[in-house]
């Protein structure tokens, strides 16, 4: 193979910055993360179409909801219950993107999180490597560059 092969948008981040860890089972536990994160949303993870910058990003605009307690606004949702279900598709996925892939959950974990219940589901911290904003970009790679990660 010549180099990181992927679909732009699903790659995990250590297959395209390697100081992140090794390609792993992790890798598609992100990629999976970002699928369902589309699936629940009914849109594309990065949408270059949008009207505001926030919204660039869809993972970052979707954790900003929840964090925030809002509604979710995504299409399709009719009831308390279909809420509640992509609300924990949102959580567990956001659980999936996490930036350093020893942070993700295994797929059985992922499994648990979706059949369990919404209020057992912690918010995992935000992905810092994709923040829309360009304040919030620097004071990530300020993080990134001082945390230390085991070998």
């Amino acid at each position: 193979m010549l180099g990181p092969r992927g679909t732009i948008g699903y790659i995990a981040t250590e297959i395209v910055c390697r100081n992140l860890g090794g390609v792993s089972h992790k890798s598609d536990v992100y990629s999976y993360g970002m699928m369902v994160l589309e699936m629940a949303g009914g849109r594309k993870n990065v949408d270059v179409g949008v009207d505001r910058r926030s919204e660039i990003y869809f993972p970052h605009w979707l954790y900003r909801r929840i964090e925030l307690d809002e509604e979710l606004q995504l299409i399709g949702i009719m009831n308390e219950e279909e809420n509640e279900c992509a609300r924990k598709m949102v959580i567990a996925s956001l659980c999936c993107i996490q930036t350093d892939p020893a942070n993700r959950p295994s797929m059985s974990k992922v499994v648990e999180m979706l059949e369990g219940k919404l209020d057992s589901l912690q918010m995992p911290p935000k992905p810092y490597l994709y923040s829309p904003s360009r304040s919030e970009a620097d004071s990530s790679i300020i993080e990134l560059t001082t945390t230390t990660y085991p070998v």
